[in-house]
This record gives C-alpha cells, sequence and structure tokens, in this order.
C-alpha cells in the first residue's frame, strides 16, 4: 500500500527554521525536527533500500539515524562566511557500498520548501577520479554517448555541473565529446513539485527516476573501478 511520508509539518518545520536559525530556537523545536522530519526521512530511506537494490545491489540506503543515508542538519561552518548553524532541507545520498566519499557515485535527495531536488552521478570529485571517467569517455566513446542520451534518462535528469573554460590539460581539443570531457561534475538533475512530494506516490516517482539514471550510473560507477 503506497505511503505518504512527507506533510505540511514537514515543510512547515524548515519554513520556520530559516526564520529563526539558531540554536536556541533549534533546540526548543528539536522534537518537531526529529518527529516531522527525521522520522519520515528515516522512514523513507528505509522503504527505498529494496527499490534501489533492483536498480543495483552494490549501492545502499542506510536508515540509520547517525552515520547513514540521512544527511546532518548541522552545517560545516569552519569555512563558511555563512555561520547559521543548520541547513534548511533535508537530505540523503544513496552511495556505492565500496566507494569513497565525494568521489564515487550516488543517487541524490534534497527537500526543502523552496526546491525539492533528486540528483546522479559524481558532485566535485578528485583530481583523479575526473581523469578516470574523462579516460573512460575516451576509450568507450559508444557507451558514454548511449548511457547520456537513453531516452528515460534524457526525458527526467538535465546534465549540470561545472566546466571548464578550456579543454582539460592532456585531451585532444578537437575530440567529439570535447564538452563532456571538459565537465568538473559528472551529475544530472530534476525536480519534483510540492504536491508530488507530499503525495504517496512520491517513492513510486523518485524510484522511477532512479531507474532511469541506472545507464549514467553504471557508466560512471564502472569507470572508477567499481562493480555495478
Amino acid at each position: 500500500m503506497a505511503q505518504r511520508y512527507f506533510t505540511p509539518r514537514f515543510f512547515e518545520f524548515f519554513e520556520e527554521l530559516s526564520r529563526n536559525n539558531n540554536r536556541d530556537w533549534f533546540a526548543d523545536n528539536k522534537p518537531r525536527y526529529e518527529r516531522e522530519v527525521r522520522e519520515p526521512m528515516l522512514a523513507f530511506i528505509a522503504d527505498f533500500g529494496p527499490r534501489l537494490r533492483k536498480i543495483s545491489a552494490r549501492y545502499v540506503a542506510d536508515p540509520r539515524p547517525a552515520g547513514g543515508s540521512m544527511m546532518r542538519i548541522h552545517r560545516n561552518l569552519r569555512f563558511s562566511h555563512d555561520k547559521t548553524p543548520y541547513h534548511t532541507n533535508a537530505a540523503a545520498a544513496f552511495g556505492h557500498r565500496d566507494g569513497k566519499h565525494f568521489d564515487s557515485p550516488s543517487f541524490y535527495l534534497s527537500l526543502s520548501p523552496g526546491e525539492a531536488f533528486a540528483g546522479v552521478g559524481v558532485w566535485h570529485p578528485q583530481a583523479d577520479a575526473v581523469a578516470k571517467i574523462r579516460d573512460a569517455i575516451v576509450a568507450r566513446p559508444a557507451k558514454w554517448k548511449s548511457a547520456v542520451n537513453d531516452r528515460k534518462f534524457r526525458a527526467r535528469f538535465e546534465l549540470a555541473g561545472d566546466m571548464l573554460s578550456r579543454p582539460p590539460k592532456g585531451y585532444d581539443a578537437n575530440h567529439p565529446l570535447i564538452e563532456d570531457l571538459k565537465r568538473k561534475d559528472f551529475i544530472g538533475g530534476t525536480h519534483f513539485t510540492r504536491k508530488e512530494i507530499g503525495s504517496a506516490e512520491f517513492m513510486d516517482l523518485f524510484s522511477s527516476a532512479c531507474a532511469s539514471a541506472a545507464p549514467f550510473m553504471k557508466f560512471l560507477t564502472e569507470a572508477l573501478g567499481l562493480k555495478w
């Protein structure tokens, strides 16, 4: 039976947090956070697990409250000019069981009052990971084109991320896929409406979107030496 995970109270919490982003307010409202945000997100992650295993048995949906797929609400303030202590969204990343953080592909979900976003791919990877992906594109151009031009993938996702302004050093500037070789991020993104997020069909919608990205994710996973 379809389940509705995210109620209006989920979004109302973040609307209020955005106006009261301080430790005192959060301490007073922590029970609300746990009840209206963390618990439904962890339930969604747990129920997404079997769906994700059908896409790839090596990707993980971990519903642990700490150290699992759900990302912390506390912001890392060490290198940020913005000193507000809390994120105003709830997010989860579903990575490869053998992958390194930020250097392996992930399925990603971020929910906030202003935006509901799903992403796939590798965001801000280290230089050696970028080189492996570029080398895989050069070595297997037909497979890359098939992945990024897959009908279901392109119907749902738009390629995004940072790019170099010039061809990367060591690669042919006249290569037919030079625009893809200039990518610094290898990600696709898509959006959902707030109505979709709050519906009992959202698990199906998100799972279907992730499944449509399987060819793209498979290429990136294997390019980085991981098993799909």
